[in-house]
């Protein structure tokens, strides 16, 4: 039975169940899975407790673990028979929570995935000293596999995840941010280490170049979907699908799709409002639910979701460069899923 075949009838050609997706992407990749979580066990291991007590906080709290299911997915999808890609997906991990952690600190967040922030529990210092930690784990791990390629990979993901934080930081409350300027940095904060996550599965199994640029550009396209949603979302969800507090870009200032949208698209008081809720940082009663009628509104979410499906079916559209096999109809519902989530 193929991939989408074990879906309901009725889901197709809509989008898949998303629970229904998680389960097979695990049942795929379901050994691979559980040796990567028993590495990331022992690789958390320090003669501080603080250490791995912080960093299974988050690890453990429920995230998706879409990035090391990349790697462990196009691993097999080329027939590979090794371990070492289990330890590049515990790497992958490691780098993405560490950026978690440095993040809920900069943005002064309270929640995530449904749970208390580590920095809302142990306040800012802990945290971006374990995400430190954790970078510098991940690549002790990296230089003992012994890989040049693979490290370069992952330590050039790892400095344009850095410059896309500051690019951040740049833009934000800035309501003269264009859509080109937020997908950049949408490209170097998130889709990056999706980009390296796909990659390495092609590289493990010495694949030609063109087909690692495929899953490479199949990666970064997903991870631009990915978090268009994601900040869709926040607008359009709920606190307890989310597993954050709706609204929080909104209170944080930060400059999404659906407010640059509803920003250009608005008249002059209803910029005159957003400028200042977000440039001024002005509290005003009502001001988030007042945003959410803006954006719908102008039909900003409608856009922002028009978007984030375009980029899915682009992800989707390099896979075809790529031998056909389960794992291949896996990662084409995987893009579908990016886009038909709620969480």
């Amino acid at each position: 039975m193929s991939f989408s075949e074990t879906l309901k009838p009725s889901l197709r050609p809509t989008p898949p169940d998303t629970a229904a997706v998680l389960a097979r992407l695990h049942a795929l990749i379901g050994p691979d899975l559980e040796e990567t979580n028993r590495i990331i066990v022992e690789q958390l291991n320090a003669r501080v407790e603080l250490i791995p007590t912080l960093g299974t906080h988050l690890i453990s709290s429920g995230g998706k673990r879409l990035r090391p299911i990349l790697t462990l997915v196009t691993a097999r999808m080329f027939g590979y028979s090794g371990r070492s890609h289990a330890l590049l997906a515990a790497v992958i991990e490691f780098i993405h929570t560490a950026t978690l952690l440095h993040d809920d600190v900069v943005d002064k967040s309270d929640r995530r995935r449904g749970q208390a922030t580590a920095n809302a529990i142990w306040g800012s210092k802990a945290p971006v000293l374990v995400g430190d930690f954790l970078f510098s784990r991940s690549f002790q791990m990296l230089v003992e596999y012994g890989d040049l390629k693979v490290l370069r990979i992952l330590a050039d993901a790892c400095a344009v995840i850095s410059e896309g934080e500051v690019m951040q930081l740049v833009v934000s409350n800035d309501l003269a941010t264009t859509e080109a300027q937020y997908l950049e940095v949408v490209s170097c904060k998130t889709a990056t280490l999706f980009a390296a996550a796909a990659r390495i599965g092609a590289v493990v199994n010495g694949r030609p170049e063109e087909e690692e640029l495929s899953l490479a550009r199949y990666g970064e396209l997903l991870g631009r979907a990915f978090q268009v949603v994601d900040d869709a979302l926040d607008y359009a969800s709920s606190n307890e699908t989310l597993g954050k507090s709706i609204g929080d870009d909104f209170q944080e200032g930060k400059i999404t799709l659906p407010v640059i949208h509803a920003y250009q698209h608005g008249s002059e008081e209803e910029r005159q409002f957003w400028s200042r809720s977000l440039e001024e940082k002005a509290r005003i009663e009502g001001g988030l639910q007042r945003a959410i009628e803006l954006i719908r509104a102008r039909g900003s979410l409608d856009y922002t979701m028009g978007l984030a499906r375009q980029l899915a079916e682009e992800a989707k559209a390099q896979l075809q460069h790529l031998p056909a096999s389960e794992e291949r109809e896996a990662l084409a519902l995987l893009a579908d899923f990016s886009v038909s989530r709620s969480f």
